[in-house]
C-alpha cells in the first residue's frame, strides 16, 4: 500500500464528466477494498448518494461516512483516532474543509487519500498542505498529497459558478507568487525549483487558452489547479503557488468583518499585486474581463479600509517570506491603485 507520507504526485488521475459514478471501479483497479469515506456536511444528498452507490458497485466496503462540518485540527484528529485499522484508502468528497481533514487524517494514518471536489474554488485539493483551525487561527500543516484525484467536470459545472470563479482567483495566482519567489531569490538567495516554477506557470497559460465556463473549461482549470498542488509538492514549498496576493488574504480573513471566498480575495489582490510588480496585470485583466471576474466583484465589493489595513498587515502573516511587498513601502503605491486604477476602484466601496 503507497505511503501518502512519501507521495509526492497522484498515480490515479481522473478529469471527465462522470467521474463520480466510476468512483468504485477506480478503487477496485487499485485494490482498495475497505474506505473511510468523509464528506462535506453540506453536500448536496443527490452528489453523496451517487458516490455511495459507485463505491458498492466496486464491491468497496465503507466505514459509517462521515459528515465533515468544521476543519478543526483537535477534530480531525480525534477522527484519526477513530480510523478502523482494516481501512485502505480515505475518500474525501466535497468542500474545501472535507479535503483538508480528509487529507490530514491520510497523512497521520499513513493511508493513502483520493481527493474528490464537487467545485474547483481552489487548489487545496491537490496540495501537500491541509488547512486546519486551531484555537480558531488557520495553519497550514502539512498533510497527505492525494493518491488519487478525481474530478467530475459535470459536477462542478453545476457548482455555483461564483466558486468558478474563484477557482480562477486562485490560479492566476501563481503569476504573482513565481514573481515574488524570483524576487525573494535575487533579495535573499531563496532557492528556485525551476521545473516546479515552470510547471505553476504553465498550468495558468493552458486555462487561459480557453477559460470558459464549460465542460472544457472545468477540464483545464481542475487540471491545472492539480497541477498546481503538484508544483508545490515538488519543491517542498508553497512558493509556486503562494505570494504576496496569499499573504494580503491571508490578512483579510483575519482583519475582515465579512471575508469573502479565498479565490476571490487572492484574485484581486493577484491583479493589485502585479501592478505593484510591473508584470502581468493585463493579462490577468483580460482573464477576468472574459470570465465575467470583474463582474462579480462589483457586485459584492470589498472595503477599502480594511484591504488597506490587510496590505500593512501582510508581511507579518508569514514573517522572513520575502515579496513584492517586503522590498520597499508598497502602501503609497497600493492607495494610489485603489483609486487610480479603474478595474481596481470598481472592486470596492
Amino acid at each position: 500500500m503507497p505511503d501518502p507520507r512519501q507521495t509526492t504526485i497522484p498515480t490515479l488521475v481522473r478529469v471527465k464528466p462522470g467521474a463520480l459514478d466510476r468512483l468504485g471501479i477506480y478503487c477496485e483497479r487499485a485494490g482498495f477494498r475497505s474506505a473511510a469515506f468523509f464528506f462535506s456536511s453540506g453536500l448536496v444528498p443527490s452528489l453523496l448518494s451517487r458516490a455511495v452507490a459507485a463505491l458498492t458497485a466496486g464491491g468497496v466496503r465503507m466505514h459509517r461516512p462521515v459528515a465533515v462540518e468544521s476543519n478543526d485540527f483537535a477534530s480531525a484528529v480525534e477522527l484519526f483516532k477513530k480510523l478502523p485499522a482494516s481501512t485502505d484508502v480515505i475518500l474525501g468528497v466535497g468542500g474545501g474543509k472535507a479535503l483538508d481533514v480528509a487529507k490530514y487524517v491520510a497523512f497521520l494514518a499513513g493511508r493513502p487519500l483520493i481527493a474528490v471536489p464537487t467545485s474547483l474554488s481552489n487548489d487545496g485539493f491537490c496540495s501537500p498542505q491541509s488547512s486546519l483551525a486551531i484555537n480558531g487561527r488557520r495553519r497550514s500543516m502539512p498533510s497527505a498529497v492525494p493518491f488519487g484525484v478525481v474530478i467530475d467536470t459535470a459536477v462542478c459545472f453545476d457548482a455555483p459558478a461564483v466558486l468558478w470563479l474563484s477557482g480562477i482567483g486562485d490560479l492566476v495566482s501563481k503569476f504573482t507568487a513565481v514573481a515574488d519567489w524570483k524576487l525573494a531569490f535575487h533579495a535573499q538567495g531563496v532557492p528556485v525549483d525551476d521545473f516546479a516554477a515552470l510547471l505553476s506557470d504553465a498550468s495558468v497559460h493552458q486555462f487561459l487558452s480557453h477559460s470558459m465556463h464549460d465542460l472544457e473549461g472545468m477540464r483545464l482549470l481542475g487540471a491545472a489547479l492539480l497541477l498546481n498542488g503538484v508544483a508545490m509538492s515538488i519543491c517542498g514549498s508553497s512558493r509556486p503557488a503562494s505570494g504576496s496576493e496569499h499573504l494580503i488574504s491571508h490578512a483579510l480573513d483575519r482583519l475582515s468583518t465579512a471575508p469573502h471566498l479565498h479565490g476571490l480575495q487572492v484574485g484581486v489582490a493577484t491583479y493589485l499585486v502585479a501592478r505593484l510588480q510591473g508584470g502581468n496585470h493585463e493579462l490577468i485583466a483580460r482573464a477576468f474581463e472574459r470570465t465575467g471576474f470583474w463582474n462579480a466583484i462589483a457586485k459584492d465589493p470589498f472595503d477599502r479600509a480594511e484591504w488597506l489595513e490587510a496590505v500593512k498587515a501582510a508581511p507579518s502573516v508569514k514573517p522572513g517570506y520575502y515579496t513584492v511587498l517586503s522590498s520597499r513601502d508598497c502602501l503609497p503605491e497600493v492607495v494610489e491603485l485603489l483609486s487610480g486604477d479603474p478595474l481596481l476602484a470598481a472592486c470596492f466601496h
